[in-house]
């Protein structure tokens, strides 16, 4: 199945330039939305992790559906502020300035083995400090999954040296 026919095209989104790469039809669509989950499956086949960690906001739709599917459990990643109880942060820089990211302090403490997802693999600034901070709060990066990367914007090139990444699309 081509799943690039389920992604949007909306150009000049959020700003004048960008060409935004909307999944929304595709999570409409039970046959492509089936399909992006089992492929994320068969990801987790070899790989083998003990949890799904999810990137603020499409990566915890990403997630929580491969996590349900898998018969695992499922981590946020998220905005400063928007957990409660004790948080590990990380803070990090983008290229329009700098922003935080949050997990529970206990919720890798047993040291699982983790698979990052998110929706969409970019400039890698996001998908880069979520790596960072799986491994500080204690779980091991097995691997990084996307449904989309933009091969262009070279944000593979800013995750973790050796851990293996996974796009179903990419654009380049």
């Amino acid at each position: 199945m081509d799943l690039r026919q389920y992604v949007r095209d909306i150009p000049d989104f959020p700003k004048p330039g960008i060409l935004f790469r909307d999944i929304t039809p595709l999570l409409r669509d039970p046959a492509g939305w089936h399909e992006v989950i089992q492929r994320l499956v068969a990801v987790c086949d070899r790989w083998q992790p003990d949890l799904i960690v999810g990137i603020e906001s499409r990566g915890f739709i990403v997630g929580t559906a491969l996590a349900t599917q898998l018969g695992k459990g499922f981590v946020p990643v998220r905005k400063p502020g928007k957990l409660p109880g004790e948080v590990i942060g990380i803070d990090y820089t983008l290229e329009y300035g700098s922003d935080r990211l949050e997990i529970h302090a206990d919720a890798l403490a047993d040291h699982p083995k983790v698979l990052l997802v998110d929706d969409l693999l970019a400039t890698g600034g996001t998908a880069s400090a979520s790596a960072e901070l799986v491994t500080k709060a204690g779980g091991e990066l097995v691997g990084c999954g996307f449904v989309i990367e933009l091969a262009d914007l070279a944000g593979r090139a800013k995750l973790p040296e050796g851990v293996p990444v996974e796009s179903l699309i990419i654009y380049g």
